[in-house]
């Protein structure tokens, strides 16, 4: 199901909408102190879900893979929504383990684990035991249960479902192969409305560079610090606005937008541009005339800008699982999902461990400082 691995160079991994699996987000965790690997393979296009050409048998494709030490000993081998090929529903463990075992003699001798963290459709994402009568997807079974149906016709019945995802396992993508138009009329009318109110009463979306990141970073904070989330360092982004990766196959484009009234920054983001894909990758607002609708401004720019530079798609990024009051994440389910799109549950992370005593150890410490991260 899966041959011929080899190793290559960073900067040959492949264009790909898939921001994470790109040279310039090795490039971004380069900068953050984590070092990256390469590898080619082929899968056998009988067991995926994506097609190759009539007379291919296999499909070539490749893996970026972070190297995180956790001490001064031991490493863990992450997968950020990679595999970027995604077998069919009744082949995930064995391709996931013919995969694992071909990866093994290419990492570190300390590594404890590989993770993957999987944006492919959850394997209950079409079953309607797993909806409520509102259509709200319900979410996967317990971690038992996934664990037995992915681990099925596996040799080594190895995987174990991560204690916690690392990144988002729910998001909105929205369709930019439709005209401005039609992008409209698919939104909720208050979304569509709110866009046109903000362009009417004056506010104003521009793309700002590095001189302008200390107004990101204030809006940022202020968000943070209402929200409660974690707060991220200013070194940060800026590593990830100045990070082009030009010099390799898997460039990005990152543009800071910001939206402002009368002179008054109200609203920002970072829209990173891959392949055909954009993602809507960190936004920030300030509570001050929060009737300007500058959120909804900001994300319209963003749409016609990715459109401008060829985009079909535009990734929000992170939602909850549908609209259920009571989660976290529902405040960003109501503002996303205005925006018309289509809703992708996916499997987030897997753990394929390589040493069963030091990662029993690390999950055990893990489970104690769960939270939602990027």
């Amino acid at each position: 199901m899966v041959s011929n691995i080899v190793a290559k160079d960073i900067s040959e991994v492949y264009r790909t909408p898939v921001l994470q699996q790109t040279a310039f987000w090795s490039k971004v965790k380069n900068r953050q102190g984590l070092s990256s690997i390469a590898l080619n393979f082929k899968a056998n296009k009988n067991h995926l879900v994506t097609n190759g050409t009539a007379d291919d048998s296999y499909i070539e494709s490749d893996l970026l893979i972070l190297i995180k030490q956790i001490d001064s000993v031991h490493s863990i081998a992450y997968l950020p929504y990679g595999p970027e090929l995604e077998p069919k529903d009744e082949d995930t463990g064995v391709f996931l383990e013919e995969l694992s075992e071909q990866i093994r003699p290419f990492l570190p001798n300390n590594c404890i684990m590989i993770r993957y963290d999987l944006a492919w459709r959850s394997l209950w994402a079409s079953e309607d035991e797993h909806f409520d009568h509102n259509g709200n997807w319900l979410g996967p079974p317990d971690s038992y249960f996934q664990e037995l149906r992915v681990n099925m016709e596996t040799k080594n019945w190895n995987f174990r479902k991560a204690a916690s995802n690392i990144l988002p396992t729910n998001t909105i993508f929205v369709n930019l192969e439709n005209q401005e138009d039609m992008l409209l009329k698919k939104m909720k009318p208050k979304t569509r409305y709110n866009i046109s109110l903000a362009m009417r009463r004056g506010v104003e979306v521009k793309v700002h560079g590095m001189e302008s990141l200390d107004i990101w970073y204030n809006l940022y904070k202020e968000t943070a610090i209402r929200n409660s989330f974690m707060l991220h360092s200013l070194d940060y982004f800026k590593i990830i606005l100045t990070e082009k990766a030009n010099d390799t196959n898997s460039p990005a484009e990152v543009l800071l937008l910001i939206a402002e009234y009368d002179g008054n920054p109200l609203a920002a983001m970072f829209l990173v541009i891959s392949d055909n894909r954009a993602t809507y990758l960190y936004g920030a607002s300030t509570s001050y005339r929060r009737n300007l609708m500058a959120t909804y401004a900001v994300q319209w720019r963003a749409m016609t800008i990715a459109k401008e530079r060829g985009c079909v798609e535009y990734d929000m990024f992170g939602v909850s699982p549908g609209c259920d009051e009571s989660h976290p994440m529902h405040g960003l389910f109501r503002f996303k999902s205005g925006f018309g799109g289509e809703l992708h549950h996916s499997m987030g992370c897997w753990d394929y461990p390589l040493d069963n005593e030091v990662y029993a150890c690390y999950v055990a410490a893990e489970k104690s400082h769960q939270g939602y991260h990027v």
